[in-house]
Formats: structure tokens, C-alpha cells, sequence
């Protein structure tokens, strides 16, 4: 759960399912991921974005079984405890792994509460409030699965279908007429994503994928992130890898970068 659970973080199920069954080829236990070398755990998230996940989830893996026997806790302060698991996913982890008393709130979730509970925008922190008020004792998998559903499939964010809601008879903003402003795009947890095109994002990934594969040159660093004129930006963004333990320049007079 808690593999798939990161791996989900802003990506979507069909991208994830490949690599989820391949990590779990690779690394079956907890014990087995965290005596993997960092490298190994970097190179198999080829591919699926965000490397820092796979970084932070071999971390938790080292956390878990130094500090909890190899176990995956279900107690929400040390699941947050983890690297790399926030307040969403060790809820998730609760709800999903353990049937714990949890609601998830994603942006599918958000758009529901707010047009239809709530009937007016709701930020991220008052949408999980109000979420936590409605799950059901003993049945939180069964709410937030219901709720992810309802969000993505009928609820949608251009095109709510009402007919087909089970809701519409206590839709608050389907009540009002659907008038705008719509509840959930006027809703302070709406945000858009930066531009990737360009950006240091890009150049990591791109020196990345060059380190999964070989050694790269202090002179290369700059093509390898696809800035072949912007060399100090290039060293910049291998120091910050280099600082956050993707990887380590080899000792000698001329040191190589490569992962860890």
C-alpha cells in the first residue's frame, strides 16, 4: 500500500500499474527495499516522474525497519513520520491498508464536497474537515472509494453529469440552479501546475536519465540536462542532486558524477 500510494502522488493509475508490479518483482518486503542501494531504487522509477519519490520511498523503507521491525505502521503521526508521506497519503494508507477512520481528499473529492455538500468553495483544510464530520464509522473505504468515483466519473470538473448523480436531490449548487460562480473552481484548493517545458524539473529528469544508464562529466552535465549554453545552471541542478543523495561525484582529479 504504501508503495502504490506514492507512486500515485500526481500520477495517474494507468502510468502507475507497470512499475507498481515491477518494484514489487524487485524489492517483495519492506527489508528487501531498504537494503537496495538508492541507485537500484531510482533506476526502476525510470520513467514514471517525480524521482524524489523513489528516493524518499527507500528511506521509508530504511525508517521502517530500523525503527519498526519491518512493519508499516498504521498510526497517522508515524506514517507521517516516514519520508515522503504527507497528511493525504498516510490517510490513505490508514483508510485503504488498515480500515482505519480516514477520509482522503483529493481535487475529485474537493469538487464534491464544494458543489454538493457545501454548496460554496471550500479550501483543501476545510474540505478534509468536513470530510472527516461524514465518514462513516467502519466504513471509510467504502466513502472515500464512493467519493473518488463520484469525482472523477460523474462530477467531473468540465462536464458534471446530474442525471446520473446519486446526489442530485441533495446537491446544494444543483439546487441553486447550477448558477456560477461553481463552488469547486472558485475554491482556494484549485491550482494549476507550473510549466514543465523548460524548467529545472526537466533538466533533472533528463540528467537523470542519463546517470541510470552511465557516468556523466562535469563537461556534460549541460547537455545531459539539455542546456548546452547554460553550463552554471547545469552544475547547479547537480549539486542540488548531489545534496539530496541521488547521487555523488567519484573521487580523483576528474571526478565523475553517478548515482549513489
Amino acid at each position: 500500500m504504501l508503495v502504490s500510494e506514492i507512486m500515485l502522488q500526481q500520477t495517474q493509475v494507468d502510468r502507475v500499474v507497470p512499475y507498481y508490479g515491477s518494484f514489487l518483482g524487485a524489492f517483495p518486503t519492506v527489508s528487501d527495499c531498504a537494503r537496495a542501494r538508492p541507485a537500484d531504487v531510482v533506476r526502476l522509477w525510470s520513467g514514471l516522474g517525480y524521482n524524489r519519490r523513489a528516493l524518499n520511498l527507500h528511506r521509508a523503507a530504511v525508517v521502517i525497519v530500523e525503527a519498526h521491525g519491518g512493519v508499516v505502521p498504521e498510526d497517522d503521526r508515524a506514517l507521517r513520520g516516514l519520508p515522503g508521506v504527507g497528511p493525504y497519503t498516510a490517510r490513505a494508507i490508514r483508510s485503504f491498508a488498515f480500515g482505519l477512520n480516514a477520509a482522503t481528499v483529493d481535487t475529485n473529492v474537493v469538487r464534491v464536497l464544494a458543489r454538493c455538500v457545501h454548496g460554496s468553495p471550500l479550501t483543501t483544510g476545510a474540505a478534509q474537515e468536513l470530510a472527516d464530520r461524514l465518514v462513516p464509522a467502519g466504513q471509510s473505504w467504502e466513502f472515500n472509494q464512493s467519493m473518488f468515483d463520484l469525482g472523477a466519473t460523474v462530477c467531473t470538473g468540465s462536464r458534471p453529469d446530474c442525471l446520473r448523480c446519486p446526489l442530485r436531490q441533495q446537491c446544494r449548487w444543483r439546487r441553486r440552479g447550477l448558477t456560477e460562480p461553481d463552488p469547486w473552481r472558485a475554491s482556494q484548493s484549485v491550482k494549476t501546475q507550473s510549466r514543465f517545458a523548460g524548467s529545472d524539473r526537466q533538466g533533472r529528469g533528463r540528467l537523470l536519465t542519463s546517470l541510470r544508464t552511465g557516468t556523466v562529466g562535469r563537461d556534460a552535465l549541460a547537455p545531459a540536462c539539455g542546456w548546452p549554453d547554460d553550463g552554471p545552471r547545469a552544475e547547479r541542478i547537480a549539486e542540488d542532486l548531489v545534496a539530496e543523495g541521488f547521487a555523488e561525484w567519484t573521487p580523483g582529479v576528474n571526478p565523475v558524477l553517478q548515482l549513489r
